[in-house]
């Protein structure tokens, strides 16, 4: 897996392809600090955090290993 690194606000944060990268703007893009501090805060604490962008696509954030890596997850609309 090619993972590709970008960083986010305040965190860096890997992805894979480019329905994550669509992820990544709408962290970037769409919600401000405060909003997306959320998801990382959550990930960073539980190990995961979900959301869904404005085109309905899900994603997971994950924290391991000192990192952050986002991921998709399917739904019935893709």
């Amino acid at each position: 897996m090619n993972l590709k690194e970008v960083k986010v606000g305040d965190w860096y944060m890997k992805y894979d392809d480019e329905t994550c990268y669509q992820g990544v703007r709408y962290l970037l893009d769409d919600l401000s600090w405060d909003e997306r501090k959320v998801f990382f805060d959550q990930a960073y604490a539980k190990g995961a955090a979900q959301f869904e962008d404005d085109e309905d696509r899900q994603f997971t954030l994950y924290y391991e290993n000192g990192g952050y890596i986002l991921t998709r997850r399917q739904s019935s609309g893709w």
